[in-house]
């Protein structure tokens, strides 16, 4: 005889199953002209930089990275024991909720400030957005001293801030993840970190830049912030979400 609470589990995970192939179909689509065009003048502009100058972003980006990385497995709390997924995503719907807030917060504070403080949002949206995600991992129950989770969280990041065609690798890799990540690096120095960088800054590049802007920084900057933290939140709930019914399905069969 099937529970309440068991029939709690199978209602929520029709929803969450169904949710997760909109979320697949929406991140596998091709490219629009749009998108492509605005790629390609990116390219260009990036063409145009002296190569020095992309080894010291690339450097900077990854020493910043890392270093959030490394800082925050030391303060995240201990992985959840392995519970239903309803319960597992009340918290984290929670978490997306509190750090978008905060994010938004830290965007307006910021923006207010003109240019040099909008040099500063970059390292402070960085941590906040890296804290959501490692203490959605605790609450699915994946320990972030792991480096694998750590490869995994890097990968969010590509499916949330990358263009159309490098989101829709990361997909394809985070679909197959349990046999992708048999084959990433022992150390995170040897992660491509150039391709990395130049997309998410030219993401951060195109979504913030009027943030930079007097008087109206503080306002561009709260809703930026409040809407790429919401995104990356929904992006790693479904990614999570593949490995849950990879393993519960895969399980069944």
């Amino acid at each position: 005889m099937v529970t309440k609470i068991e029939k709690k589990q199978l209602w929520y995970e029709e929803i969450a199953l169904r949710e997760l192939n909109e979320w697949l179909y929406k991140n596998k689509k091709k490219a629009s002209l749009l998108n492509r065009a605005a790629k390609g003048i990116q390219n260009k502009i990036n063409n145009l930089i002296p190569e020095k100058v992309h080894q010291a972003i690339t450097y900077a980006i990854e020493k910043m990275v890392k270093g959030v990385l490394v800082g925050n497995k030391f303060i995240t709390s201990t992985p959840q024991a392995e519970m239903e997924l309803w319960a597992a995503e009340i918290k984290v719907k929670k978490m997306i909720s509190i750090y978008t807030k905060t994010a938004s917060a830290e965007g307006a504070i910021t923006g207010a400030g003109g240019i040099l403080m909008g040099f500063a949002d970059l390292p402070a949206f960085l941590a906040i957005k890296m804290k959501m995600l490692f203490e959605m991992a605790s609450a699915y129950g994946y320990n972030v001293k792991d480096l694998k989770e750590r490869f995994f969280i890097l990968y969010i990041f590509k499916v949330t801030f990358s263009s159309q065609d490098t989101r829709i690798e990361a997909v394809g890799i985070l679909e197959k993840w349990e046999a992708f990540s048999k084959t990433l690096p022992e150390n995170m120095d040897d992660f491509d970190w150039r391709t990395f960088q130049l997309e998410y800054r030219d993401y951060m590049d195109l979504a913030k830049l009027a943030q930079l802007i007097p008087i109206i920084g503080a306002g561009v900057g709260a809703i930026a912030n409040y809407k790429m933290t919401k995104m990356l939140g929904e992006n790693a709930m479904n990614a999570y979400r593949l490995r849950y019914f990879d393993r519960t399905m895969g399980a069944k069969e």
